[in-house]
């Protein structure tokens, strides 16, 4: 249920400064600039809207940690009765200008930090409305107006009468009736005339401010969880999405059990910024910690995977109707429960780095899909040791490539979370089929001359399953590549022939694409910086410079899935038509679909 009431501006503040009226912890900080702070205070004195607030009633217990609008000094035992869900900028700015004796912190056109002081110039806003905006005067900390760079004192507002020789009004005193009347006072007696322009000030400016009224929507206390997080996104006039990590952080805080238990608030981005930090130390594909917490694995990945682990174990117990990890899943998301799963789904994505790193996906940028790694964790956090069995070990390898190379989480993913929880849970206990992820995904080998950039998961999997099947470096040819050299030989991925090399024998447009990953393979830096002109050029100084016979060095060229004879001819075409249909093979080995696929291409070839 919601209300609407008419509020006093004077009230509302009253109720900021009281800590009545505070805001829920996921609110962003206020952030209006100068010119904004000038406009609303401008709109106000004109008794125009400016919109309606809306409110969340608390009924005594705050479902979320509150915390007081920037300037308030409230005591931190203080409960508030009403959260403020919408309207944080306007009366932010309105309670830091009109109601507390201390300047506003802002920024300035060019977004450099300021503190100012407002006022209003009596004689421009007894004028035309019109001109109302530049009656609101926005003044330095130090209460000294100039011009001419600074060199030169216009007015001097440190004192009364230096407020009233300008016929600049303090704001910030609007609502105090006794000093009002003591600057009235000191007002009229600079000038006679001032009498009656004081009269039609007070009429016209403020009479307006302390009768100026606020529409409130209240939302009972009864509101869901789910409908306040839709109520704030519709209404957040910022344009920034409420991040459900930032709701349940709020909520945690305030969880009254845990106060009690603990005499603390629950820290939710503490706990998850250990676990992050656990994670990226020990495996950097889940993300670059001096990128940010939530670069590569975020906090939204971890709390899909504890929800999708918490609604299969409700579902196994009859108290829950199905597997999920949608928006409502998460805000129902009980503190109780987080802190009973976080530690087991921890662990999980601790197996799955190492899970990835087995596969030769050891960095961010060369992960396939980010999105898969949440199903996988929760299917570890279920089984448990269940899936370090030879059996188990080989369905999960065999469900994660037919996910990457048939792209199957190119698209909405929390359906495809839900069955592949579920059917790969089942397929590893021999209680089901093999999930759909295994069964829809296809690889057509023409998808081969379009996968030309790391936006595709394919394309980074075909990389990784290079470095996995044994590739050599063409310099560093004493092992095979492995996850624990890549960073320090620089290994990328490099092309073979050159694209314009390529480009000049018109080859690519008799279907064999220079920037394919067909004629690209991984490769240290020291190898790339000798690759220089086409392969015939540069193979046998490669091989010189590893103290290999050419023979030898052939052998390496063949750990990429490579014929050597056609680098060493430069036979582009005929390079590029073998090494594909041997990645062909080794795409359709990973992802158990060699018989499969192969009789399809087969009965098109009969076509």
């Amino acid at each position: 249920m919601a209300g609407l009431d008419n509020v006093k501006l004077k009230a509302l503040l009253a109720d900021v400064a009281s800590g009545a009226l505070q805001l829920p912890d996921f609110q962003r900080e206020w952030k209006w600039e100068d010119d904004r702070i000038r406009a609303i205070v401008a709109t106000v004195t004109l008794d125009y809207p400016m919109g309606v607030v809306m409110t969340l009633e608390t009924g005594g217990d705050s479902p979320f940690r509150a915390r007081t609008l920037t300037g308030a000094q409230v005591a931190e035992t203080s409960v508030p009765s009403l959260l403020l869900l919408d309207g944080q900028q306007r009366l932010t700015s309105l309670f830091q200008a009109l109601f507390q004796d201390k300047p506003v912190e802002t920024t300035d056109a060019r977004s450099n930090p300021v503190k100012r002081w407002y006022y209003v110039d009596i004689e421009k806003a007894i004028g035309s409305p019109v001109d109302r905006d530049e009656a609101i005067v926005s003044v330095p900390e130090d209460k000294v107006l100039r011009a001419n760079f600074a060199r030169d004192v216009v007015h001097d507002l440190t004192s009364t009468q230096g407020e009233c020789a300008a016929g600049l009004f303090p704001l910030r005193i609007v609502f105090d009736t006794a000093k009002v009347n003591a600057w009235r006072r000191a007002y009229e007696k600079v000038d006679d005339g001032h009498f009656d322009r004081w009269s039609r000030f007070e009429e016209q400016v403020l009479e307006h401010v302390r009768s100026f009224q606020v529409p409130m929507i209240k939302l009972a206390a009864s509101t869901s969880m789910d409908a306040v997080c839709a109520v704030f996104e519709r209404v957040n006039t910022g344009g920034v999405p409420l991040n459900v990590f930032e709701l349940l952080t709020a909520t945690y805080a305030g969880d009254r059990a845990y106060r009690e238990r603990t005499g603390d608030y629950y820290q939710l981005p503490q706990v998850w910024s250990a676990v992050k930090e656990e994670l990226a130390g020990r495996y950097p594909v889940f993300g670059r910690l001096e990128a940010g917490i939530d670069d590569g694995l975020s906090s939204s990945d971890f709390l899909q995977a504890v929800a999708l682990v918490r609604t299969w174990s409700r579902k196994q117990e009859g108290v829950g109707t199905g597997v999920s990890c949608k928006r409502r899943d998460l805000l129902e998301l009980p503190l109780a429960d987080f802190e009973s799963l976080a530690p087991r789904l921890a662990e999980a994505f601790g197996w799955v780095g190492a899970f990835l790193e087995k596969q030769c996906i050891v960095r961010a940028a060369e992960l396939p899909y980010r999105t898969q790694l949440v199903p996988l964790a929760a299917v570890r956090a279920i089984l448990g040791e269940e899936t370090d069995t030879l059996g188990a070990e080989d369905m999960i390898t065999q469900w994660y490539w037919c996910g990457v190379l048939g792209e199957m989480y190119g698209g909405s993913t929390e359906s495809r979370f839900t069955r592949d929880v579920e059917q790969l849970v089942a397929w590893i206990r021999r209680e089901g089929v093999p999930p759909e992820t295994v069964t829809d995904a296809y690889f057509f080998p023409e998808r081969l001359d379009t996968l030309t950039t790391r936006h595709s998961a394919a394309y980074k999997g075909i990389y990784a399953l290079l470095i996995k099947q044994g590739a050599v470096d063409w310099h560093y040819t004493d092992a095979p590549l492995k996850p624990s050299v890549m960073d320090e030989y620089g290994v990328d991925i490099r092309q073979i022939f050159p694209q314009g090399w390529v480009r000049r024998r018109r080859a690519g447009e008799d279907g064999f694409p220079a920037n394919s990953i067909v004629n690209k393979t991984p490769l240290s830096l020291r190898a790339a910086q000798a690759l220089n002109g086409p392969p015939g050029s540069y193979l046998d100084s490669l091989a010189a410079a590893s103290d290999l016979r050419r023979e030898w060095f052939d052998d390496v060229i063949a750990t990429h899935l490579i014929d050597p004879h056609f680098l060493r001819t430069n036979d582009y075409e005929a390079f590029y038509a073998s090494r594909a249909k041997q990645l062909e093979d080794m795409v359709y080995a990973a992802m158990g679909k060699r018989t499969i696929l192969r009789d399809m291409t087969d009965d098109k070839a009969v076509r």
